[in-house]
């Protein structure tokens, strides 16, 4: 796939500032990338949208608990009576000059610092033990990571000495502007809905502290207004969208809808 192609099919991505300058040249000076932020506020979509703008395969890893190093790498494999070696996600990446994303990074096991440290420097190597080979990441190479700081503690946290082999980009939920304009283009809705719709994010963002542990996203707006696109009413829309996503406590949700109703005058 050459650039002219890929741009035909780009996913849609407002910048908010100078990150898409800072991937490009990040990417062509052959840097790892680690980007931090809350949920929902772009990360994944922004990685997304810089894989089809530079015209690179991309592979995208959602780490967890159990996630390791051979999950990444690659393992043997037996079907038809045969021993199979198949590659992982990293290693496809190194072998294709492709983007390689693992989102929420420090979700994943220890063990697999071991295998990004020699590919996050200079070196740009990825040993593969089980096979003997010592892959050389070609040019078109890039490891990209994210997490939410928001969720970081003592026992998943980033190690200095990983993320210093980074440059690093923090992000954050859009103006509103921006926010209305991204409601709009993702989901056609009134420029009045899309307003409305911006509002109870940043008035259900201004309780984090004190009610909530997570903010509300950009994408459960997305979602709330895609549902009212379909016909559902707005306030309804929030609850299912947005307020059961948000927390489980019934104290907690009619506070929230109060607010989502007063937005809409019900």
């Amino acid at each position: 796939m050459n650039r002219h192609d890929a741009a035909i099919d780009i996913p849609y991505y407002e910048p908010v500032g100078q990150e898409v300058e800072i991937f490009e040249t990040a990417w062509r000076r052959r840097l790892p990338l680690l980007i931090k932020g809350p949920t929902g506020c772009g990360k994944t979509r922004f990685v997304a949208h810089m894989a089809a703008r530079l015209g690179l395969p991309l592979f995208t890893v959602a780490c967890h608990d159990d996630l390791t190093a051979a999950d990444l790498v690659g393992r043997h494999l037996i079907g038809n009576g045969e021993t199979v070696w198949c590659d992982g996600p990293l290693t496809r990446a190194v072998r294709q000059g492709g983007i390689c994303y693992l989102d929420e990074v420090v979700e994943a096991r220890k063990d697999t610092t071991v295998v990004l440290h020699p590919l996050a420097d200079d070196r740009r190597l990825l040993p593969i033990d089980r096979t003997g080979e010592l892959l050389v990441a070609p040019p078109g190479f890039m490891l990209v990571v994210s997490y939410n700081p928001g969720y970081q503690n003592l026992l998943k946290g980033m190690k200095p000495s990983t993320r210093q082999r980074f440059v690093s980009l923090r992000f954050d939920f859009p103006d509103a502007a921006r926010e209305e304009a991204i409601l709009i283009r993702e989901t056609g809705c009134s420029p009045d809905l899309a307003r409305r719709r911006a509002g109870i994010g940043r008035s259900l963002r201004q309780l984090q502290d004190q009610d909530l542990e997570e903010a509300a996203s950009t994408r459960l707006l997305v979602y709330a207004a895609t549902l009212v696109g379909e016909g559902m009413p707005p306030v309804l829309a929030c609850r299912v969208a947005i307020v059961e996503s948000l927390t489980d406590d019934p104290e907690v949700v009619a506070a929230l809808m109060e607010v989502i109703a007063a937005t809409f005058g019900h």
